[in-house]
């Protein structure tokens, strides 16, 4: 084991001299994914479209109070619409809509409230912004909304007096219609909110990257292998007094050990300048290492049988892009569904950027082990065949 980690020391400080390595294991990751993120970050993340409103209460009366006091009120309370103004004449609203201060605004009309309880009709008129279509349509669903609770308390006005047989006055009306306003919903519908599993598009693209150039970058490592067999140097390695599978594992260190490096510079950078939210340290812990060696076992593998170093670099490469890309790097191969989406369970981006999703979502480590050992074994299978042919590569 001594010899390995000499033999480790060794390709690391030639590694760490090497550019490449600070180009690939970290500017390259961060510099994507910080692209991505400013250049598709809005789509990804579903940025909510704001609306604002505005309202001319020409009734003065109860049932105009409730709703552009309750009704639009609690909307912009829970900023589902980004404002609501009460304008005092129809004028001055009709300005505001058309130089687009306001999105739609609600007209109710003189009358309205004792429409309401005479059981005649009470409408309420939406004037939208010609470029605010969206606006519009929200407004008008808002506005036929509240027509089907105001239908519902017509019938029930009508029905009391119908009981009771007595003949409708407007104080009676009023004063009905204020007890009827009092009484709660029996039933409301609201938004709650809830842990969706999701990455924003800053941690997406963050982890995306991260895990793809992770499979370039352990490439430094095992292709050293490679390179000292046609340099000639491995024949004095193997003629060295160590066991000769020292020089695999001392190559296979190096290449974890960069793996560790380049994954921990990508994961502190893009928290701090991008805010990617990675989730709870020991997942993603969890979730790195399992990633590393699956990235290691891969490129063993194509090591094992390449015959020159650049060929293992370009088969490597080929490999890490085809993954990358079968496994949602670029984009979320839930959304494609179908044969794409079950092809992405073969590869280890799939369940890193799952696992990330879950931690997203409020889990913690024992929530992520389901997404960590398809990981690993991957990483075993590939390992399991690289090493039967590299024995032969250092056989006496």
């Amino acid at each position: 084991m001594r010899a390995a980690v000499l033999i480790a020391i060794k390709d690391l400080r030639q590694r760490i001299r090497d550019k490449s390595f600070f180009l690939w294991g970290i500017v390259a990751p961060v510099g994507l994914a910080a692209i991505f993120s400013l250049l598709l970050g809005s789509v990804a993340d579903g940025d909510s479209i704001r609306v604002s409103f505005g309202a001319v209460d020409l009734d003065g009366g109860e049932v105009a109070a409730v709703f552009t006091g309750d009704v639009l009120g609690s909307l912009a309370e829970a900023e589902i619409v980004e404002s609501v103004v009460v304008f005092g004449s129809l004028a001055d609203a009709e300005r505001a809509v058309g130089a687009g201060d306001v999105d739609a605004v609600f007209v109710l009309p003189a009358g309205f409230s004792a429409a309401v309880g005479g059981g005649g009709e009470a409408p309420i008129e939406v004037i939208g912004y010609v470029d605010s279509t969206i606006g519009t349509q929200v407004a008008r669903a808002v506005a036929s909304s509240f027509a089907g609770e105001i239908n519902g308390l017509g019938v029930a006005v009508g029905t009391v007096f119908a009981v009771e047989g007595s003949q409708p006055d407007q104080a009676a009306i009023d004063a009905l219609i204020s007890e009827v306003m009092q009484i709660p919903a029996p039933i409301s519908v609201g938004a709650i909110g809830a842990a969706d599993k999701e990455l924003d598009s800053s941690t997406f693209y963050s982890a995306a990257m991260a895990v793809m150039f992770l499979f370039l970058i352990v490439q430094f490592g095992v292709l050293g292998l490679l390179e000292e067999r046609e340099n000639g140097t491995l024949n004095r390695l193997l003629a060295a007094p160590m066991r000769r599978s020292s020089v695999i594992m001392g190559k296979a260190i190096t290449s974890f050990v960069i793996g560790v490096l380049s994954m921990t510079s990508v994961i502190v950078i893009t928290t701090v300048a991008l805010g990617a939210d990675w989730g709870d340290p020991f997942g993603v812990a969890a979730l790195v290492l399992a990633g590393i060696i699956a990235a290691l076992g891969l490129m063993m593998l194509v090591a094992a049988f390449a015959k020159t170093a650049e060929q293992a670099g370009n088969l490597q490469s080929i490999a890490a892009f085809l993954l990358a890309m079968l496994g949602g790097a670029f984009f979320p191969v839930a959304q494609a569904g179908g044969l794409i989406e079950a092809m992405s369970k073969i590869t280890p981006h799939a369940w890193f950027l799952r696992g990330l999703g879950d931690l997203a979502g409020g889990t913690g480590l024992t929530g992520i082990l389901g997404s960590v050992w398809p990981i690993l074994l991957f990483a075993a299978v590939t390992m399991g065949l690289a090493s039967l042919r590299l024995r032969r590569m250092v056989a006496p």
